[in-house]
Order: structure tokens, then C-alpha cells, then sequence
């Protein structure tokens, strides 16, 4: 497997690899200083080689590499992952230590699941989409491409998220939230657009 990205996101992935025993070759990065990442060589020319994942957080980014290097995406799913065999992971996707993904969810293209994030049945996550650590979508969820759902946000039954939206940390979603906004609080609401 190959990584495209040099920092601490990589560092959680190549954790993931390792417990499933897929060992990281390379990591590709445009920041000449940084030569190695855990004892692993970062390479700074532009032949990218796959398997890749792409190892950056902002989910922005993560798309605008997609349409920059066509090649053979790879996944990362942490040995701890408990998921559903009636569920779809999308390639390009991390699913961090501990989270847990239920029965007919699906998981788009260049996701990340993090630490301890819990899905429930029948939820659609589209590309690009952030869920970070142990935040909570109850059963029939739907998140809109590009969000990013904050730390210990829940999300109510039932509840549709927006494209390229924000729900900041510790959140609690109990009505539909539209594309293009920051909404907080428990009960959550937009706080404007982004």
C-alpha cells in the first residue's frame, strides 16, 4: 500500500495497516523536508503508485487529489472495526480502531470513520465525508458529500446532513441540516454558511 500525505493522518493509518499485516512501501508528500514518516521513505516526485490511499484530513483536499491522480485506491479498516457483512465500504475509505458499522449502512468513496465512531443500520455516508471520533448516527441517516460531522456529535434517527456541511463537536441533530453551513449545539442549529 501506498499513502499520499505526510503527517499525523498517515501515522493512523499506517497503524491500521499494520494490524491487518499490510505493510505502507511509501508515502508520496509535496513537503520536501519531510524524508521519512515512522521509518517509512516519503518520495516527492510525481509518479504515484498504487494501491493509494490518500492519508489527509481535510476532506476538501482528499477530493481535489481524486481528480488530480487517477490510479487503483486501496482501503484501510483497523482489526478492532466491527462491521455488518450487509455493508459497503468505499475504496479510498479508513475505518478507524473501535467503530462500528451496521447492517445495510453505506460508506462512499475517501471517507474517514474515526476512532470509536458508531453507524447504524441503513445510514448513507456519500464521498469525501469525515465522521470523527465516536460521534453516533442512529439507523437511516444520510450525510451529504464533503461534510464533516463533528467529535461527539449524535445524530438523530431519521436525520438528513447536507453536502459540504459542518456539525461541530459534542452536536445533537435532531432536524434535517441543509448544504453549505456550520450548524452547533444541542439542539443543533445553523449558525451560517460556509
Amino acid at each position: 500500500m501506498y499513502l499520499f500525505g505526510a503527517s499525523g493522518h498517515a501515522k493512523v493509518i499506517i497503524d491500521i495497516l499494520a494490524s491487518q499485516n499490510i505493510a505502507v512501501k511509501a508515502l508520496f508528500d509535496d513537503n520536501k523536508e519531510i524524508t521519512e514518516l515512522l521509518g517509512i521513505p516519503v518520495l516527492h516526485d510525481l509518479n504515484i503508485k498504487s494501491p493509494l490511499i490518500i492519508s489527509i484530513g481535510n476532506n476538501n483536499i482528499r477530493k481535489k487529489i481524486t481528480e488530480k491522480i487517477v490510479v487503483e485506491y486501496g482501503k484501510a479498516i483497523h482489526r478492532s472495526v466491527i462491521i455488518s457483512p450487509f455493508s459497503e465500504i468505499g475504496l479510498g475509505s479508513v475505518v478507524m480502531q473501535g467503530a462500528i458499522i451496521q447492517s445495510c449502512s453505506q460508506i462512499g468513496k475517501h471517507c474517514i470513520i474515526n476512532t470509536g465512531a458508531s453507524i447504524d443500520h441503513d445510514c448513507i455516508i456519500e464521498n469525501f465525508v469525515h465522521i470523527s471520533p465516536h460521534a453516533t448516527l442512529c439507523g437511516n441517516v444520510s450525510v451529504g458529500e464533503g461534510t464533516w460531522i463533528g467529535a461527539g456529535t449524535t445524530i438523530i434517527q431519521g436525520v438528513k446532513i447536507g453536502k459540504w456541511s459542518v456539525i461541530g463537536a459534542g452536536s445533537v441533530v435532531t432536524k434535517d441540516i441543509p448544504d453549505g453551513v456550520l450548524a452547533v449545539g444541542n439542539r443543533c442549529k445553523v449558525i451560517k454558511k460556509i
